[in-house]
């Protein structure tokens, strides 16, 4: 079974979009600041090992925030508490409305599509803080204390 792993950068954001997928990565927490933004507690699968079995797989995860700048025009249609992601999308690349003070190029229409639900907004992009070494482990999702609690901090590990 393959065990070492090494992680490309702690600091995920927009422009790594096309490499990363969020299939199946729980949501612990959501919550909104007052600058606009969208934050989300989540635990991010980097690798899907398949164990020698062929039948199994070990899971390579990290606690993470997620956080989209410039939010607006959000729509939550949830029917139920336990948030899987399904899959993330973005569409519609346009000029950012306030493009002058925002500083940014691009705004897209973002689609976050769950197990229970979709969660629509706009935004100029993303950062995903890596905040614990990923480990390996044969569920797919990390415990509370395994994840240090739930956490919206954009530290990432050193």
């Amino acid at each position: 079974m393959k065990q070492e792993y090494q992680l490309e950068k702690t600091l995920w954001t927009d422009t790594d979009f096309d490499v990363m997928g969020w299939h199946d990565c729980p949501v612990h927490a959501l919550s909104f600041d007052d600058e606009d933004r969208f934050l989300l507690d989540i635990d991010y699968m980097f690798e899907w090992v398949l164990k020698k079995n062929k039948r199994n797989y070990l899971f390579r995860i990290s606690p993470c925030t997620l956080v989209f700048d410039n939010v607006y025009d959000i729509v939550l249609e949830t029917d139920h508490t336990k948030i899987i992601i399904d899959n993330i999308s973005r569409e519609n690349p346009r000029k950012p409305k306030n493009a002058a003070p925002l500083n940014e190029d691009l705004e897209y229409d973002w689609t976050i599509e769950t197990t229970v639900g979709v969660i629509l907004f706009r935004s100029t992009g993303f950062k995903q803080y890596i905040r614990k070494a990923p480990v390996l482990i044969g569920m797919q999702q990390l415990n509370l204390e395994e994840r240090g609690g739930i956490s919206f901090n954009r530290m990432s590990f050193a």
